[in-house]
């Protein structure tokens, strides 16, 4: 709801501050006293257009400052809105402080309050809001069809993205099908098989420093196995130990020690011999090595991306196998994917189509029950319609839009909401509608502004016990002269203005309890406040 409004330098208003609560709000004030004017500058703070001509004479600029509370999933939600119009017809828009367009702070004020006169920011004035209107009227019916549209129209989404993504791969596939059988080609002729690079490395290593190699491992070898090698001398080493080794378990240990360095020896003496007799040098495996290692480097090259590996290589022809495995069976798979989409489709329409039925049906209901209300409202002649229009493509919400239209005249053509005459058949419109809507309308606040126009007596009545029922469930701001209204407001304001030599000022006060019956008896009797208005105004106030 609407907790403070802070106006400045706006039109005849001076510096004005006003907190609001919840409940029925009524606000009064002589004719010329700034009413309209205060619902015009939170309708600026809301999101309506600026103007420099709201600009006090005399001043460079004015200010209007509001803050409000939102009840949001995650708990209550602080708001602080700030318009600044210049007379030089610029316009800043801050939202909790920060910088935002109109765009912006228009559509987050649509969270915050409907402004219900001669002004544009009501949601109901705009024909998008209606459809959700009618179902929220008739959810019990309405909402098991759209859940179950809705999961439909997710599916019929998704098959309709992956056959346009097949489709969009037609033009492009043939191309690819040559392209990728020449690479699968070049790679399979290859056939490169992992870790046959190193090792390929490894052999030509050997292979080209093949004589350094054997005079070094045969000098090794020799030093192993020589009449004076180590592998000899280690042997009669174990000879010794083992003539005494019964003697002592310390000898016995260096024994077993020896003979494991003695046989570990041997094997690398017959390691060390095997390579001895293995070294040849052979041009022509050098060359094999050499060319084999240049085919797997520009298969590497071309086909490894970063990894720069045979198993890159290998990944990749994998992934275009696959890939030319669909584009090669493209018909099979487009025919399996449109009959899916198509399936979809005519799911999608057959529930869209019941979806619309019931949604008919609710209007219908809903166009007797608003009717009701209007005719309590002094509109006699009234009628109404809920104007559905089939779209060329299902949507999120359905196969259709809905609009309210609505005429209150005798031989007048059914129009828009938005095209009704005047502000205060706009009003009392969408009280009647607010009336039955809401218990599930998620706008806290509702401001009304001339809904008293043209009307007395017994419909100003009703109209007061409308708008106090409404104000049981959302924080309700009226403006009014009637005091059959006034009189049932939970929080009373009076708009007054005075002036010295120069120049007028506009206040606003919140009325006590005795102060709202001298008000109200103002309404009744005009400026000379009689007993009996008064003792009117206190009877009039009894609930």
């Amino acid at each position: 709801m609407i907790d403070h409004i802070s106006i400045r330098d706006f039109a005849i208003i001076d510096n004005v501050e006003v907190d609001f609560s919840d409940g029925l709000s009524i606000i009064t004030g002589e004719t010329g006293s700034g009413k309209s004017i205060l619902v015009t500058a939170i309708s600026l703070a809301l999101g309506s257009r600026a103007d420099s001509s709201y600009v006090r004479s005399g001043k460079d600029k004015a200010l209007v400052q509001l803050s409000a509370t939102l009840e949001g999933a995650d708990g209550l939600e602080e708001i602080v809105i700030s318009r600044e119009v210049s007379s030089a017809g610029k316009n800043l828009c801050k939202l909790n402080g920060r910088i935002v367009t109109l765009t912006e702070l228009a559509e987050k004020c649509k969270e915050i309050a409907d402004i219900h006169g001669q002004y544009d920011n009501q949601s109901l004035l705009d024909p998008e809001t209606h459809l959700g209107l009618l179902d929220e009227f008739h959810k019990e019916k309405i909402r098991p069809l759209l859940d179950s549209y809705e999961l439909c129209y997710k599916d019929y989404l998704e098959k309709k993205r992956v056959l346009d993504q097949l489709l969009s791969m037609e033009e492009d596939s043939i191309k690819k099908a040559d392209f990728y059988r020449f690479e699968i080609n070049e790679i399979e002729k290859a056939s490169p098989v992992l870790g046959e690079d190193e090792e390929l490395e490894a052999r030509l290593g050997i292979l080209q420093n093949g004589e350094k190699i054997f005079d070094s491992a045969n000098s090794a070898y020799q030093s192993l196995q020589g009449e004076r090698g180590a592998y000899s001398s280690l042997g009669t080493t174990v000879d010794s130990l083992e003539h005494i080794c019964e003697y002592s378990p310390t000898i016995q240990n260096i024994l077993e020690e020896t003979r494991d360095i003695y046989y570990r020896l041997e094997d690398i003496s017959s390691s060390l011999r095997d390579l001895v007799e293995s070294m040849t040098y052979d041009p022509d495996e050098i060359d094999t090595i050499i060319n084999r290692l240049s085919v797997l480097d520009n298969l590497k090259k071309k086909y490894s991306g970063n990894s720069g590996s045979i198993q890159g290589v290998i990944s990749y022809r994998d992934k275009i196998k696959k890939e030319l495995d669909q584009i090669e069976n493209f018909d099979q798979e487009k025919s399996r994917l449109e009959k899916e989409f198509l399936e979809s489709k005519e799911k999608l329409l057959s529930l869209g189509s019941n979806l619309t039925k019931e949604r008919q049906r609710g209007a219908d209901i809903l166009r007797k029950e608003i009717l009701n209300q209007l005719k309590d409202l002094s509109f006699q002649d009234a009628d109404l319609k809920i104007s559905f229009t089939p779209l060329e493509t299902p949507s999120p919400s359905g196969l259709e839009t809905a609009e309210i239209l609505i005429t209150v005249n005798v031989g007048e053509p059914l129009k828009p909401l938005s095209k009704t005459s005047s502000g205060g058949e706009i009003s009392r419109i969408m009280l009647a509608i607010k009336s039955i809507t809401a218990d599930y309308d998620k706008v806290p606040t509702l401001i009304f502004d001339e809904i008293d126009q043209g009307i007395s007596g017994k419909t100003a009545a009703i109209v007061g016990k409308k708008l106090l029922e409404i104000s049981k469930s959302h924080q309700v701001i009226c403006i009014t002269h009637l005091p059959q209204i006034a009189a049932l407001s939970d929080n009373s304001y009076r708009i007054f203005k005075e002036s010295d030599e120069s120049k007028t000022y506009t206040h606003i006060e919140k009325l006590k309890e005795e102060s709202k019956v001298l008000e109200i008896a103002r309404l009744l009797g005009g400026e000379t406040i009689t007993d009996t208005a008064i003792e009117n105004a206190k009877e009039l106030m009894k609930r």
